[in-house]
């Protein structure tokens, strides 16, 4: 008989965001499950680190899993580093929002940004054992590049020559905050799941 694989359930209802940090962590042999639909949890910290803590600590209680989670957001130097953790909330919709920081920023010539994702992994009953940071440093386009989510069009990443939302999902895995996030994190999971290097 086959033994299981090792589940881990992602801390995020967003089934793009399950899909990306599946594939991230492909180097480890992992069953990667979504978040409950029902369960929601309130981002309440004051840094990526604590709002990851939280939904990874209160998706390994209810599902009794091993769970990862998330927590991230676009930093403009400029705007004294607006809009932060208050990204995904920053406007209604993603064209709001970048209509907005858009215009925040203005004509201004220093455009410099960073993407900062943090994860934090928690066992089975809810104790977060391991956490990872990545940072990924960009500039703000003065209009949108691509097709893609939050904002991604208007990040420009120097050492891909392209906007975020234009990059491959193995530039992103490379170059991206989550990427390196990610990284950063699978020899934890390694060691606390006991799975094979």
């Amino acid at each position: 008989m086959t033994p299981r694989r090792s589940r881990l359930v992602i801390a995020s209802g967003n089934a793009h965001k399950v899909a990306e940090i599946g594939a991230m962590l492909a180097v480890v042999d992992l069953e990667v499950l979504a978040k409950p639909d029902d369960l929601e949890i309130e981002e309440t910290g004051t840094t990526y680190g604590e709002n990851a803590r939280l939904k990874a600590e209160a998706v390994a209680r209810v599902t009794g899993e091993w769970s990862l989670a998330d927590d991230s957001g676009l930093e403009v130097d400029a705007l004294e580093g607006r809009p932060g953790l208050f990204s995904a909330r920053y406007a209604p919709t993603d064209h709001e929002r970048i209509h907005r920081l858009l215009k925040e920023l203005a004509d201004s010539l220093y455009r410099g940004a960073s993407f900062i994702s943090a994860m934090a992994l928690a066992d089975p009953t809810g104790r977060v054992v391991a956490e990872s940071q990545g940072i990924c440093r960009g500039l703000i386009l003065r209009s949108p590049e691509g097709h893609g989510s939050g904002y991604d069009t208007i990040f420009w990443v120097r050492e891909a020559g392209c906007s975020h939302a234009l990059m491959g999902e193995h530039l992103k895995s490379r170059l991206g905050s989550r990427g390196k996030a990610a990284r950063a994190m699978a020899p934890c999971l390694r060691h606390h799941l006991n799975l094979a290097p």
